[in-house]
């Protein structure tokens, strides 16, 4: 009868697996000269990315993450079917031309918790988080060492991380959970919860124009003002670089929400089916070749 293998055990095992792929000693990070192959940068993906013909976003990620060098690690945690999904993904970034493609399909906290887990970051040059249910992708792995790793190598520009859908959502420390849509701004409309603090300054909602999701962004700004408001259609991706610009890439367009300049609000005090009053809302439209500059909260429009 076969003995059953402990969480903490397969984790080991995975990064002595990884190890011995790379050809590195499992004791040592990645050599910092090997980083400069990537393009750091955080990769906010609405959901429904191309997956079948020119895959122009996921081909954007790998290479970012060092093209025919890229090192993937994919993130399937959020789906009820990881184990497909996590397939799917490391099918496609094969294809693409990614030198090592690796499915972290671990579905416990306790695994996320491994002392180690830095070094099983350090493997990689881009992880990938796949679509699914943000709170159950954040039960599992925020305020882990595995998320503090992830989250402190992007500040070293040395990881590309990607989300789509429920891996995008994720990204804030202000997390939209749930809700409804198609309806006017009113507090019932939008369930909030904490993120991965990836990306704190912003508040990101998925499948945005597709499930005409504007009224659900706007309720959840006008809850927390300092902040700002990103909406991301389907096959589109918000492309956040580390000298604070956010740029579009993909078919439709990220819509920026801006409260900055907002003069009067009556979302302290109104009743939660009640509609809210927001004045001077600031709203941008931005398609493919469009950059926003988050600290001036100004859009730059595409050389023409």
């Amino acid at each position: 009868m076969s003995q059953s293998v402990s969480p903490i055990d397969r984790l080991k095992q995975f990064v002595s697996q990884s190890a011995n792929m790379l050809n590195l000693d499992e004791d040592v990070a990645i050599d910092r000269g090997m980083t400069q192959i990537i393009k750091s940068a955080v990769m906010v993906i609405g959901g429904g990315e191309d997956k079948v013909q020119d895959r122009k976003i996921l081909k954007a990620f790998v290479e970012s993450s060092g093209g025919s060098q890229a090192r993937i690690a994919i993130i399937p945690c959020a789906s009820r079917e990881p184990d497909i999904i996590g397939r799917i993904y490391h099918d496609i970034f094969t294809d693409l031309g990614a030198k090592v493609v690796e499915v972290l399909d671990i579905r416990e906290r306790p695994h996320y918790d491994y002392p180690d887990a830095e070094a099983l970051v350090d493997r990689f040059t881009g992880i990938f988080m796949t679509g699914g249910d943000q709170l159950r992708l954040c039960g599992l792995i925020a305020d882990t060492p595995f998320a503090i790793t992830i989250a402190k190598r992007i500040t070293e520009q040395k990881l590309v991380l990607a989300g789509t859908s429920a891996g995008a959502a994720a990204m804030g420390y202000h997390m939209i959970s749930g809700g409804s849509s198609g309806e006017s701004p009113h507090k019932e409309l939008v369930n909030m919860s904490t993120g991965l603090n990836i990306l704190p300054e912003i508040v990101v909602d998925q499948h945005f124009h597709n499930r005409n999701r504007m009224a659900r962004l706007m309720t959840a700004i006008a809850a927390h003002p300092d902040r700002i408001g990103i909406g991301i259609d389907e096959d589109t991706v918000a492309i956040f670089e580390p000298n604070h610009i956010m740029r579009v890439l993909g078919r439709g367009t990220v819509t920026v929400v801006d409260p900055g300049e907002i003069s009067y609000s009556n979302q302290l005090w109104v009743s939660g089916s009640a509609p809210l009053t927001i004045h001077n809302l600031r709203v941008h439209i931005l398609a493919a070749g469009c950059k926003y500059h988050l600290l001036k909260r100004i859009p730059i429009s595409p050389s023409v």
